[in-house]
């Protein structure tokens, strides 16, 4: 998995913006969540667009840090931010719905941000940059028609743990980097907690089922990415449609 991250920085930021020179776009859109991804993806699109980059910050009930750490990394790049505080919209749309706990809830807040970005895109006539990793993309660990629904995905090749790498090289702050990663769907809520497994495990288990080399790894993790892999397909593709 070793790769030049120099190198990698100056593709992913040709590649947007050729892809926003392709859209006849104006800019690039992304949500701030205060988190590695969310962070490497605003560097590179810095990188690429200049000054033609909006970062949306967007609490939700949400840690004071992450808006703190949005803050630091749109600051350190010189990336202009909208601010919404989606709590209020969060909470009248539960009371209209049967009371539920678990993702079903949850899974509202990326969606609303996810309309709140678009919102921001259709008024600049930018496009929205999705945040999602390797290891995200590949077992599904992200919402459908939330943060999942996005136009480009600049670090979706990239595995946790080069994701970290680039963002050292961008100069991404290191408490942003080392932090526990969190979608912030809930209080105390880790990436790696709700999974059952580290990024660093994933990041090995997705590279040796790509290569087909699993020997010499917990063969009940393998078994459990495969799992993760397989049950979450539907996600990585576009809506059936029937064929009479």
């Amino acid at each position: 998995m070793d790769k030049d991250m120099n190198a990698v920085k100056d593709q992913i930021a040709a590649w947007i913006k050729k892809k926003i020179e392709e859209a006849g776009a104006k800019g690039a859109i992304i949500g701030l969540s205060g988190g590695i991804d969310s962070s490497v993806v605003a560097a590179l699109a810095k990188e690429a667009l200049g000054d033609n980059v909006l970062g949306v910050i967007m609490p939700c009930h949400s840690k004071p840090e992450d808006e703190d750490h949005a803050k630091i990394l749109a600051e350190k790049f010189s990336i202009r931010t909208e601010y919404v505080d989606i709590g209020d919209t969060f909470d009248a749309l539960k009371r209209g719905l049967p009371k539920a706990e678990g993702l079903a809830p949850a899974n509202i807040k990326p969606r609303l941000r996810m309309t709140a970005l678009y919102y921001f895109a259709n008024l600049h006539n930018y496009i929205v940059l999705g945040t999602d990793n390797k290891d995200e993309l590949m077992v599904g660990y992200f919402t459908k028609y939330g943060d999942g629904g996005v136009d480009l995905l600049p670090i979706a090749s990239l595995y946790k743990g080069e994701v970290r790498e680039l963002g050292r090289v961008l100069g991404v702050p290191d408490e942003i980097i080392n932090k526990a990663p969190s979608a912030g769907l809930w209080s105390g809520q880790t990436d790696e907690e709700e999974m059952g497994i580290t990024y660093d495990e994933l990041d090995e288990i997705l590279h040796a089922l790509e290569n087909d080399q699993t020997q010499g790894i917990d063969p009940e993790k393998v078994r459990k990415v495969r799992e993760m892999i397989e049950s979450t397909e539907h996600k990585r593709n576009l809506p059936e449609i029937f064929n009479p």
